[in-house]
């Protein structure tokens, strides 16, 4: 059971988003009734021993969360990480999505060669671009918002410099499916 529960606590970490008993299950390899069993207890754990992290619970869904404690600390960051400058990093990301997307995280892990959840995140925080989960590829694809679009001051993504060039460039396609 303690495995179980470190897997769910690793995929609620790493999903950022909420994820239904269906999905734990699907990707832990266990039976839904043994994922809500371990995600009650590791709600019930973490809630009474205090920690900065807490797992929550909503119908079907599990998802890892900041303790209410410490809500008004994770504003103020919230609210600078929003407000201030974007880094390098941020910066490349973004400009992958505005390009090729939209475009798996898995994939924006490849391009740029390493892990991009926290900057996706604070991106999304941001309201710079936006996931749509498709059910097919369980996956979740990302686009830039129309609030990125309308600060650019153009009319569509397309408007971008050499977005055709980029948008179809054959490079990063080979590097897609070399990582395959």
């Amino acid at each position: 059971m303690n495995n179980i529960k470190s897997k769910i606590e690793s995929l609620l970490f790493i999903a950022a988003k909420p994820m239904t008993i269906k999905e734990l299950a699907s990707l832990i390899d266990i039976t839904p009734e043994e994922v809500e069993a371990a995600g009650n207890e590791l709600e019930l754990k973490m809630k009474k021993s205090g920690d900065g992290i807490q797992i929550i619970r909503n119908s079907d869904k599990f998802q890892m969360v900041s303790s209410p404690e410490n809500a008004s600390l994770i504003q103020d960051y919230i609210k600078d990480e929003t407000t201030g400058e974007l880094s390098r990093p941020s910066l490349e990301t973004l400009t992958i999505i505005a390009y090729r997307g939209p475009v798996s995280r898995i994939d924006l892990d490849r391009i740029r060669g390493v892990n991009c959840s926290l900057i996706v995140k604070n991106l999304l925080l941001r309201g710079l671009i936006e996931g749509k989960f498709e059910k097919e590829k369980n996956d979740t694809f990302y686009t830039v918002t129309f609030d990125f679009i309308r600060f650019l001051g153009i009319n569509d993504v397309k408007e971008l410099p050499d977005f055709e060039r980029l948008n179809k460039d054959d490079a990063l396609d080979k590097i897609l499916s070399e990582a395959e």
